[in-house]
């Protein structure tokens, strides 16, 4: 126990324990992340799990179509995310929650093609839907 000589002694004691309290912080911070560096964290983090969703929109004549757009339907919030196909007709979807069924479909100028599903139960990372539109010229 420390006995305090004077109202002096009293603030310079407090003085050396309130700079000591940093650096004891810090040394415990350090202490408990270093079994971890030294030997690898334990503790595996779960990779979230998503899907995606690509494919072609193409004519009869199987040419690809630049400019379709492409929706992807939510069933869950109905939240619609279109795409526009590339000039090599292809589309593609990703980060999607593969507990969540989802509904697609394509279109272009007036032809539209079926509405396809996405199911859960299909648990696949990746689904491939082509799609081929009747376009009359």
């Amino acid at each position: 126990m420390y006995i305090a000589k004077g109202p002096k002694d009293e603030i310079m004691h407090r003085r050396r324990w309130f700079g000591l309290w940093p650096l004891g912080m810090l040394l415990a911070v350090l202490v408990d992340d270093a079994p971890a560096q030294l030997f690898g964290n334990k503790k595996k983090r779960k990779k979230k799990r998503t899907r995606t969703v690509k494919g072609l929109v193409t004519d009869k004549q199987e040419n690809p179509i630049r400019g379709a757009i492409v929706q992807l339907k939510n069933t869950r919030t109905l939240v619609v995310k279109s795409f526009f196909s590339t000039p090599d007709g292809s589309y593609y979807f990703h980060n999607l929650d593969p507990n969540v069924d989802y509904e697609i479909k394509a279109k272009y100028q007036r032809n539209t093609s079926r509405t396809r599903t996405v199911s859960t139960f299909d648990d696949r990372p990746e689904l491939i839907y082509n799609f081929r539109l009747k376009i009359s010229q």
